[in-house]
């Protein structure tokens, strides 16, 4: 057993999930630290005798992780190396009685909402005046903006309602300040996030706000790139579309989950959608905004699935040529809709059409990659790998899309600059390039 010295609490919190997850984390981190306690984010330091772990519990892989991340640092704790161990977010929401059962040895299980009482727990106080202040744990370019929380939807597969609660959208007053305090420390790309982006503002304001959010934003002094995440597709605000096209600082760039084509998976799914006004509205946001990056993920194995229906999701997706794609199979969740159907659609076979989409879009993805050698474009520089500079252009997300690799021995390029480049080569998922300008 290790002896300690230290005579003040050191907290290190590991976050696990998506970027909601993050921003999360971010704030406890933020108010531990107001609150003068020596926090960190997922530091490994060894004289850390506190861990927070925020858990992810929307799919079996990811409540998987949470759970060995907990019993990992449990036995840290029985050998000697940390003294509390804390458990907050969507899996400790949503098994909070089943996990106090199963493993006692963890201090105390915090749900999504209770940051004041886990700052409590903590012996911090919730400071309320930091609203709108966030210390980020992404590179310091580029940041997370939760613009709501929870959603209304009803999704037969989403888990998210019951961890996360309805809809609720922060004012754009609080957003813009947080906008602001972000760009201050260096910021100049917001990528807006929730589990629904364009119901924001039904509720505080009766009424679609996320143009008028995007367009704020988007006039903020230091912000170059303001990206959208996550929107729903029924009911499709399209006043976004013009602030798309037409401002400066708003990248030519959608992130649209569609989960399916097939009607009769749609309605299955309970999308709110049908195929051909999918269709329609795919082929609207690209006559408006002819230059835009779509993204979209798609899930596969949904109980009810065909052969038939998976063929018509290829179809879909080999006619509508996505710039970007990601694929999910169907993970059987308690609580949802979904659940008190049969999942009658094999775990392998689930892998073989997920595998089999994802080789589709890897031809799509090749050809259009292969079509912009030849061209200049402007690049972020997020960081440096050995020889290579890595960038990405307005067209292109952090850690989910394609890379611009960019190798110049003669100039030393600064993390968070923006630069001309022109493409060189391009792979199924990477982009290589030159720089032009600054010579």
């Amino acid at each position: 057993m290790r002896a300690r010295s230290h005579k003040t609490n050191i907290i290190d919190i590991v976050t696990l999930g998506c970027s909601k997850n993050t921003v999360d984390s971010e704030v406890l981190l933020t108010q531990l630290q107001a609150n003068q306690f020596e926090a960190t984010h997922q530091s490994g330091n060894p004289d850390a005798n506190i861990i927070v772990v925020n858990t992810c519990g929307f799919i079996d892989n990811a409540k998987q992780e949470s759970i060995d991340t907990i019993l990992h640092y449990i036995d840290e704790k029985e050998a000697g190396n940390i003294e509390k161990l804390f458990v907050t977010g969507c899996l400790s929401h949503r098994y909070k009685d089943e996990l106090k059962a199963e493993m006692p040895e963890v201090d105390d299980f915090f749900g999504t909402m209770e940051l004041p009482a886990l700052l409590d727990r903590l012996g911090a106080d919730y400071k309320r005046n930091l609203l709108g202040e966030r210390i980020t744990t992404t590179p310091f370019h580029y940041a997370y903006l939760k613009i709501s929380e929870g959603c209304n939807r009803p999704c037969s597969f989403c888990a998210i309602p019951l961890m996360r609660g309805n809809h609720v959208s922060k004012p754009i007053e609080q957003l813009v300040r947080e906008a602001e305090h972000l760009a201050a420390k260096g910021v100049r790309e917001l990528m807006l996030i929730a589990q629904d982006t364009t119901y924001y503002g039904l509720d505080i304001y009766n009424d679609r706000k996320l143009a008028e959010l995007m367009t704020q934003l988007g006039d903020v002094k230091g912000i170059d790139w303001v990206r959208l995440h996550y929107a729903y597709p029924s009911k499709f605000p399209m006043d976004v579309l013009p602030v798309i096209k037409n401002h400066p600082s708003v990248c030519s760039y959608l992130d649209m989950p569609l989960q399916h084509s097939s009607d009769h998976m749609l309605k299955k799914m309970r999308r709110g959608i049908t195929k051909r006004r999918t269709q329609e509205l795919i082929d609207q946001i690209r006559v408006e905004v002819p230059n835009i990056a779509l993204r979209t993920t798609m899930l596969v194995g949904h109980p009810g699935e065909t052969q038939e229906d998976f063929e018509d999701l290829c179809n879909f997706v080999r006619e509508n040529r996505f710039e970007r794609l990601g694929v999910f199979t169907y993970s059987h969740e308690d609580g949802t809709h979904a659940y008190t159907l049969t999942d009658d659609v094999p775990d392998e076979l689930k892998e073989e059409r997920a595998a089999e989409l994802m080789a589709i879009q890897e031809e799509i993805s090749l050809e259009l990659n292969q079509k912009k050698i030849g061209k200049q474009m402007k690049v972020l520089i997020d960081r440096m790998e050995g020889e290579h500079f890595i960038a990405r252009s307005e067209f292109d997300s952090p850690e989910v899309d394609n890379e611009v690799i960019i190798q110049d021995h003669d100039n030393y390029l600064r993390i968070g600059d923006f630069i001309q480049v022109e493409i060189t080569d391009a792979t199924e998922f990477d982009l290589h390039a030159k720089r032009i300008d600054g010579k």
